[in-house]
């Protein structure tokens, strides 16, 4: 078989980072072929959050592309436990591919570890687990889309200065912990920036409103506010709203996502100065899966980045009322 590199362009635009996951002139996966039907289960960390349930819509709209292929989606709930669960449910019903978007990355590396050993080919959606047993990952640099975020502020918004905070996600997680970094690392550019107050929200909107009232009690110049996702920007928001600081605090969110509740209206409608998208990376994944179980794939792009777009006041309203991007 031709290396898959060769032969196939990345979809949807995305970039390929270094390096392929082969299985020395093997298949990936043990059963493959375009004659067999194949069962796919995903866990998803959750259902409650809107860019999970955007990732869910994504992957059962684009799977009817995949005659061969029938998706299980399980609700992770939050928990690392129910995810433990649900991965060995799908080994004991012999699933042919896992994806998974791990509520927390070191609790769950055993059980993917332990299906990736025995030889399921494993996808890792947008979260990653520690260690190196997966087949790929599919997802957003995380890191670079907050860098990028932190240096668009010290650019834009705080040119001259002030005093900036971060409502961070759940810091057991990589997109937390890489946002994190990413952003105190685009906004060291900007020396006359304080960061002067960071504290997790787990995602959640009502802990954004606590913490970052919180914070604007303790810190009342608090200009810029950079939150990992468009949820807790939502909470930020209100929180400003009930301290009379709407328009005096800058508010950056992380997801992009559509529809009259997202991201992307809240920038269109100016509540808040900006968000980056965070693409699903379904396409992609699914992508994968054709070419492993249905192409008898030998090797393949060890990970996928999707890119990111910033959505501000120039270009929100053009961009609200997409479904997808």
């Amino acid at each position: 078989m031709k290396n898959f590199l060769q032969t196939t362009l990345l979809v949807a635009g995305a970039a390929l980072a270094s390096g392929t996951w082969a299985a020395g002139g093997k298949p990936l996966a043990k059963e493959c072929g375009p004659n067999n039907d194949y069962v796919i289960g995903f866990s998803q960390a959750n259902f409650k959050e809107p860019y999970r349930e955007h990732v869910n819509h994504e992957l059962e709209r684009l799977v009817k592309k995949y005659p061969k292929f029938k998706l299980v989606i399980a609700d992770g709930q939050a928990s690392v436990n129910t995810q433990v669960s649900q991965v060995e449910n799908f080994m004991t019903q012999r699933v042919d591919l896992l994806m998974i978007s791990p509520f927390e990355a070191a609790p769950l590396t055993p059980a993917v570890s332990a299906v990736y050993k025995a030889g399921v080919p494993v996808i890792e959606l947008d979260r990653k687990t520690t260690g190196e047993n997966y087949t790929a990952f599919v997802g957003g640099d995380n890191r670079a889309i907050a860098k990028e975020a932190g240096e668009w502020a010290a650019k834009t918004l705080l040119p001259e200065g002030g005093e900036a905070a971060v409502l961070e996600g759940l810091p057991s997680s990589s997109p937390a912990i890489e946002r994190l970094e990413g952003f105190k690392a685009g906004i060291a550019s900007n020396p006359k920036i304080k960061l002067v107050a960071v504290q997790p929200v787990n995602w959640m909107e009502d802990q954004a409103v606590t913490v970052f009232s919180a914070m604007l009690q303790a810190h009342p110049d608090i200009k810029l506010v950079y939150t990992s996702n468009d949820l807790a920007a939502a909470g930020a928001y209100i929180a400003a709203k009930q301290a009379g600081k709407v328009g005096q605090v800058k508010i950056i969110g992380t997801d992009g996502l559509p529809g009259p509740s997202g991201g992307i209206r809240a920038v269109a409608d100016g509540q808040w100065a900006a968000t980056f998208t965070y693409p699903t990376g379904a396409a992609q994944a699914l992508e994968l899966a054709k070419k492993i179980l249905i192409d008898c794939a030998t090797e393949v792009p060890r990970s996928v980045i999707v890119p990111t777009q910033r959505i501000d006041q120039a270009n929100a309203k053009a961009f609200y009322g997409k479904e997808k991007f």
